[in-house]
């Protein structure tokens, strides 16, 4: 980033919208930055609106890449447990330590 461009937070304070969808990162700091305000209680009135706002679009993009992962993760392992993607549904002929009786 250029020096004096501003940072994706700035843009985003002053309303400017970003092309680029948050990083679960992003994402999670600006969910405990807005916990943190709120908890203070030192937030004004006028403010907490937005706030709820915001914690609402970053909470959605943090479900957003956890569900993403358990897919990914569910469709891999169901895979694995069924035998999927070419492993032999006989295993247990191949396993050396298997049972014999």
């Amino acid at each position: 980033m250029a020096q004096g461009s501003p940072s994706r937070e700035e843009r985003y304070a002053r309303g400017v919208p970003d092309p680029q969808p948050l990083t679960y990162r992003e994402a999670y700091a600006r969910l405990s930055r807005i916990a943190a305000e709120l908890e203070s209680g030192d937030a004004d009135l006028d403010r907490v609106l937005p706030l709820l706002e915001e914690a609402r679009a970053a909470y959605a993009a943090c479900r957003e890449r956890i569900e993403a992962v358990r897919a990914v993760l569910a469709g891999e392992w169901a895979a694995a447990e069924t035998g999927g993607e070419g492993e032999d549904e006989d295993d247990e002929a191949d396993d050396p330590y298997a049972d014999p009786y």
